[in-house]
């Protein structure tokens, strides 16, 4: 029978009330992302819409539906779910980090740190040989600025571990499972193929590609569980043995044919009145103009660009349908060793309203002040 589990830890709120005292950048931005909903939570999201049709399918009835905290440490996020050390994951041009050990969630699966040393999920194991859970909710990521990435998304993760005793889980068993899903989501005909994939948690992991409006689309990964990851959590590998899958909103903006991620946020009622079930389709209210403006700079050649795409955020938010990169040069006579030059058209677009030349001209010169302050650009 299915539990709904809801993991907290109390290191949390002490986190987020040290945090509450700092105004530094970092903090700012992670206090902007703390605040933005869940939408797998939010009525009429289609992320919700999409997850809740997962959660109904007849294999997942019984699996519990986990809950953890938004603020967790490198060990549970990367070190027991096998990330190596240098993993680009960890850094912090990827990584929200409060300090050295605390980081946004990057990934639901690092819900098995949490329900895999849960007591009464271990007693349940024990006795009657097999738990599976499922974890949907918001995860934070640096990234680039286009249409489809936002610093904050959704996932959803399942884990089936069980006794070999109970079943042998093998990769047949990844392959109907994630077959069960595609058919959830886009109907009993779909089209699918697997490919050979891989993740730090799993061993013999495959990646499923559907054929929809004509071309083959990634819309989820699995994989049998690492008897590394199992020993990592005092599991048995010659004991214990199972499979595990992950997937994204981007199956919601695939199915509901959402062109902009900006409109799964969006509380405007004459979009989020359109969806209603999985059959949804999105009609755009309007196609109102963008605004491009360009900007030039030269800075060290090793700042990576997601800090560059993070101080665009701050100052325009939800207002930049994309951050184009249309040059990049390096010159050692003309800007000096080890600097770089770069050309962004930045590209702003509304989904909701039209946007005024006066306050785009606004934002872009603070958007100019603020990289030359933090990033010490030198503007072109």
């Amino acid at each position: 029978m299915r539990k709904n589990i809801v993991i907290k830890d109390e290191k949390e709120a002490a986190l987020i009330k040290e945090l509450d005292k700092r105004s530094d950048v970092k903090a700012e931005r992670i206090k902007r992302l703390l605040k933005l909903p869940d939408l797998t939570k939010k009525a009429n999201s289609p992320v919700k819409i999409l997850f809740d049709q997962i959660l109904k399918l007849p294999r997942f009835k019984d699996f519990d539906i986990v809950d953890f905290p938004k603020i967790i440490t490198t060990d549970q996020c990367f070190d027991l779910l096998n990330t190596p050390k240098d993993h680009p994951s960890r850094r912090e041009t990827d990584t929200y980090y409060l300090d050295e050990t605390h980081i946004l969630r990057t990934q639901t699966t690092a819900f098995w740190s949490f329900y895999l040393k849960d007591k009464e999920v271990l007693k349940r194991l024990e006795k009657e040989g097999q738990i599976a859970g499922l974890a949907p909710g918001i995860v934070f990521r640096k990234d680039e600025i286009d249409r489809h990435h936002f610093p904050a998304f959704h996932q959803i993760d399942g884990l089936l571990i069980c006794k070999k005793s109970k079943k042998i889980i093998t990769q047949d068993d990844l392959k109907e499972v994630q077959a069960d899903l595609a058919k959830g989501i886009f109907g009993p005909d779909i089209e699918y193929k697997f490919l050979d994939d891989n993740f730090p948690y799993t061993i013999e992991s495959l990646e499923m590609d559907i054929m929809f409006n004509g071309e083959w689309l990634e819309v989820n990964g699995a994989g049998l569980v690492n008897p590394v990851v199992l020993k990592k959590f005092g599991l048995d590998p010659e004991i214990y043995n199972g499979w595990a899958f992950g997937f994204g909103e981007r199956l919601a903006m695939i199915k509901m044919g959402i062109p902009d991620i900006r409109v799964l946020w969006s509380d405007d009622p004459r979009i989020t009145s359109q969806f209603k079930d999985i059959s949804s389709k999105y009609k755009e209210v309007s196609k109102y103009p963008e605004i491009s403006r360009d900007i030039s700079f030269v800075i060290d050649k090793n700042i990576n660009l997601n800090n560059y795409y993070e101080i665009v955020r701050d100052l325009a938010e939800n207002l930049i349908e994309e951050v184009k990169l249309i040059d990049s040069y390096e010159d050692e006579n003309k800007f000096g060793k080890d600097k770089k030059s770069y050309t962004f058209r930045i590209v702003y677009r509304s989904p909701e309203r039209t946007l005024k030349n006066d306050e785009i001209n606004q934002i872009q010169e603070e958007i100019r002040n603020k990289t030359k302050q933090e990033l010490n650009a030198t503007i072109r």
